[in-house]
């Protein structure tokens, strides 16, 4: 299946998950975001998403989805991996390239190891293999911004866990103001996406996936901490890792060859 600049939503049991895609190729990529997305889905936003990957539209058919717009309370990570397979496969997507940033790598992890037909590639960038107290902490403090409403703290405190000194003395005096424009009606979404960050551990299991993988990750990663990239090269047989010094969670913005190096790994 190919699409180009496409703004879909596709159904799950009784609701309906947003997707963008984007490209004509006849390889697939499948890419799944962090917590970002329970403050704000992918709905309408092909355009803007598909500027990272203009290297990769002549070959892949990209596609982005957000997690599923009415979420259980409980709902776990590996919950959100099952229902990505169901995605996918109503899509047509029979099997991809999967590249899962923070969050989304947390769900790319079940997923190959739940699917492993489906995933022909993983790519899992500044995420780690559980919540380990770096996780633990960074997280429990979203939550209690989140329940308190201040969404500046928030954006503020999550700009200051990802991004580089260099980077934030550009940016930072930006984000209060972003912040009035990116608060959502509530934070119901935001919460059980966190909550299951907060019951996330894939370590036991990390031995079943077989494919081929790189890790990707800052040497100064605040979110998830330094150890935990290490962690998932030390438990996935084969793969590779490589670490962006000087670097934090924000790797995949602000590393310049980032994508060039996803495109590299998947068509190598």
């Amino acid at each position: 299946m190919t699409a180009e600049n496409n703004n879909g939503c596709v159904r799950i049991g009784d609701t309906g998950m947003y997707y963008v895609s984007f490209g004509k190729g006849t390889r697939n990529l499948v890419a799944l975001p962090g917590l970002s997305d329970g403050l704000a889905t992918v709905k309408g936003k092909a355009w803007i998403l598909s500027r990272p990957y203009r290297k990769y539209l002549q070959d892949y058919t990209v596609y982005m989805f957000s997690r599923k717009n009415d979420m259980p309370e409980g709902y776990s990570i590996r919950d959100m991996a099952e229902d990505q397979a169901l995605a996918m496969r109503e899509l047509g997507i029979d099997q991809a390239c999967v590249l899962g940033v923070s969050q989304g790598g947390m769900i790319a992890q079940f997923l190959a190891v739940d699917h492993p037909e489906m995933t022909a590639k993983l790519i899992l960038a500044v995420t780690a293999p559980n919540a380990n107290p770096v996780v633990e902490e960074t997280v429990s403090a979203w939550i209690d911004m989140a329940e308190r409403g201040d969404h500046t703290a928030l954006m503020v405190d999550t700009a200051e866990k990802m991004y580089s000194e260099e980077y934030l003395r550009k940016k930072l005096k930006y984000f209060p103001m972003l912040a009035r424009f990116t608060k959502p009606s509530n934070y119901d979404r935001f919460l059980k996406n966190s909550n299951a960050i907060l019951g996330f551990d894939a370590r036991a299991e990390l031995s079943k996936i077989q494919c081929p993988t790189l890790i990707l990750a800052g040497s100064e990663d605040h979110t998830v901490g330094n150890e935990a990239a290490y962690e998932l090269n030390s438990a996935i047989a084969g793969s590779r890792l490589f670490i962006y010094e000087g670097l934090g969670h924000g790797a995949f913005e602000e590393a310049k060859d980032f994508y060039d190096r996803v495109l590299a790994f998947c068509s190598g």
